[in-house]
């Protein structure tokens, strides 16, 4: 699943209450204490870990072991764009700002990181933060204002540093986007860049070393979440100019956070040991409790599942829940379910529709798929109501601000209406239905979703030919390049998105943007282009009360659902998730897809 920064239900007043829309604030965006209110341990009980920590302990030392049916999208910070590689970025990287290490609500608030306090701005557009003294790399060199910014800088590459979220550009840019998303203005530090010390972005200044001021080309008050996103992290300059930078810095970033790279092999594994150069001591949450993390790639869910029911392996650090059948194993068995959690990740699943592949270019055949799947079945085949989640009938989900209540294709409480699916085939001039291909991803739930949506589209006579893709790979480049998806003829797309943060601006800007379709590691899989929705985003965006912001998006959800009909929102997610006996401070990080904070973890 792409995107991360979510809330779980029932926390969504908690989320807008720590936007601070006003300008001139310091804490916009979160709190400003630094280690974030303390968490309260939590009995082994079911569901435990989403209210407080399980199994708690300060014991140091052991291996943890991570495994995932795919490896990372990409381990550079700035490319990645998994909610699960998000949350691993903890372990090594440390941004501006970042998420408190805490359950439930508290973990929703942004604390300062690297900075000393949260960013302050007079207008909410030149936003000033200070670092904290003594951060180094893990060559020992110092961490500046000046790594912040060329880190920033290396997303303007878009030829090279791509895959990742590209706020940085659309604020900073000191020119106009580009119909690609890009800044023609500046390029990146890579070749273009006239400045000698690779630092020529116009729109970030750095007076000393301890400061960095940002310039942004429009008011935009949720800025310390977008700092509290991986490309706020710091970068060696002469390291990523040499060979192993660029595009390879991927395969070992410098870290600046308690554990560094020891070994990786793309695919298959990675090794983290402890990074001697971190200081605990300017660190507001991490407690780096296991000497070594190593984490597994193993295509075979049901493996995995069993590895961690029988404590062989420790976490699943995926987050997508277990399998149906090790789902009924933890469900029957109290030892079992008393590890075990069951959050709502604030996903929303869905299929995006390629409005630019024939004959999804009518928006009659759009909505015949609106009408058509069966969102019951789509539930069933990733696990029932716990296990998939609620039927979703609108993008945004009950845990964003903005959310409204509707249903745009009332179809049988979601079993599907296929006689008003005949009745748009009709009207898009397809009567017989047609044929087109679906892609997913090749592990377990991505298989049986693929099927369950080729057999119901089949009853209203829509024929469904499935391509499958690795995991790993599936969002940034199976599906991410809108060229490949078009000449493939590939119009539907089984995907899954979290908010960025939990507002309107941090789920849909990349989804539905129209200026923001990327030739690849694009994110507006339907390439949806309605310049009202442009205006209208830009309009919320503008808007500096979060509850009037949050009515804009709900009309945009609107206005997607039945002029659009790009997407077709099948459930609001929910995952089944376990670990080993071993692991100690379990607990849900609500600000990240519901998946557990790696960093908090220790192993008995």
């Amino acid at each position: 699943m792409r995107r991360t920064r979510l809330v779980r239900y029932g926390t969504a007043a908690a989320a807008v209450a720590l936007l601070v829309a006003g300008c001139g604030s310091s804490s916009s965006g979160g709190n400003n204490n630094n280690a974030g209110p303390k968490p309260k341990p939590a009995e082994n009980v079911f569901n435990a870990g989403t209210t407080g920590i399980r199994n708690a302990s300060d014991h140091k030392g052991g291996t943890l072991n991570f495994v995932a049916d795919g490896d990372c999208d990409y381990w550079d910070p700035a490319r990645t764009y998994y909610g699960f590689c998000w949350d691993m970025q903890r372990l090594f990287s440390r941004g501006l700002m970042a998420y408190s290490a805490a359950p439930g609500d508290a973990g929703l608030n942004t604390v300062p990181d690297l900075a000393t306090a949260a960013g302050e701005s007079p207008n909410g557009k030149d936003w000033t933060y200070h670092l904290k003294s003594g951060i180094k790399f893990e060559d020992g060199s110092p961490v500046t204002s000046k790594n912040i910014k060329y880190g920033i800088e290396r997303v303007f590459a878009q030829s090279v540093i791509n895959g990742g979220p590209t706020y940085v550009i659309t604020f900073l840019c000191p020119g106009p986007i580009n119909a690609s998303g890009g800044c023609d203005a500046y390029k990146g530090p890579y070749g273009t860049d006239k400045d000698p010390n690779h630092l020529g972005l116009s729109t970030i200044d750095t007076p000393d070393d301890n400061t960095i001021v940002f310039h942004l080309n429009k008011v935009v008050g949720d800025w310390n979440y977008i700092m509290a996103l991986p490309a706020s992290t710091p970068v060696p300059i002469s390291y990523d100019q040499s060979p192993k930078g660029g595009a390879h810095y991927t395969d070992h970033p410098y870290s600046t956070g308690p554990y560094k790279f020891a070994t990786y092999t793309a695919g298959k594994s990675l090794t983290l040991v402890r990074n001697t150069m971190w200081n605990s001591g300017n660190d507001p949450f991490r407690k780096a409790l296991p000497d070594k993390i190593v984490f597994t790639v193993n295509a075979n869910d049901d493996d995995i599942d069993q590895r961690i029911l029988n404590d062989i392996a420790d976490v699943n650090i995926s987050g997508t829940g277990v399998q149906p059948t090790a789902q009924a194993k933890i469900l029957s068995n109290p030892s079992l379910k008393s590890r075990a959690d069951n959050p709502v990740t604030g996903a929303t699943r869905y299929l995006a529709i390629e409005s630019k592949v024939a004959p999804f270019d009518n928006v009659h055949c759009r909505r015949a798929v609106q009408y058509a799947v069966s969102k019951v079945d789509w539930q069933t085949a990733r696990g029932g109501p716990i296990g998939g989640g609620a039927i979703g009938t609108s993008m945004l989900n009950p845990t964003i601000k903005g959310y409204t209540q509707f249903d745009a294709y009332p179809d049988n409480n979601g079993d599907g209406d296929i006689a008003k699916a005949k009745d748009e085939l009709k009207q898009c001039g397809k009567p017989n239905g047609f044929t087109t291909h679906l892609a997913s991803q090749n592990n377990g739930k991505g298989t049986r979703v693929a099927t369950a949506v080729q057999a119901s589209l089949k009853r209203a006579g829509i024929n469904v030919i499935i391509d499958l893709g690795n995991a790993a790979t599936y969002y940034s480049q199976f599906i991410g390049a809108p060229a490949v998806n078009r000449a493939k003829g590939r119009g539907l797309m089984v995907a899954g998105w979290g908010a960025d943060w939990p507002t309107g601006y941090g789920f849909f800007s990349s989804l539905i943007d129209g200026r923001k379709i990327l030739p690849q590691g694009n994110s507006n899989y339907s390439e949806t282009k309605d310049d009202t929705i442009d205006t209208m985003i830009d309009q919320a965006v503008a808007t500096t009360d979060p509850n009037k912001a949050g009515e804009i998006w709900g009309q945009i959800d609107k206005r997607l659902m039945t002029e659009d009909a790009t997407l077709v929102p099948m459930t609001w997610d929910k995952a089944l998730v376990i670990n080993s006996k071993a692991v100690t401070n379990a607990y849900i990080l609500s600000s990240l897809l519901g998946i557990y904070d790696f960093q908090a973890m220790g192993h008995v």
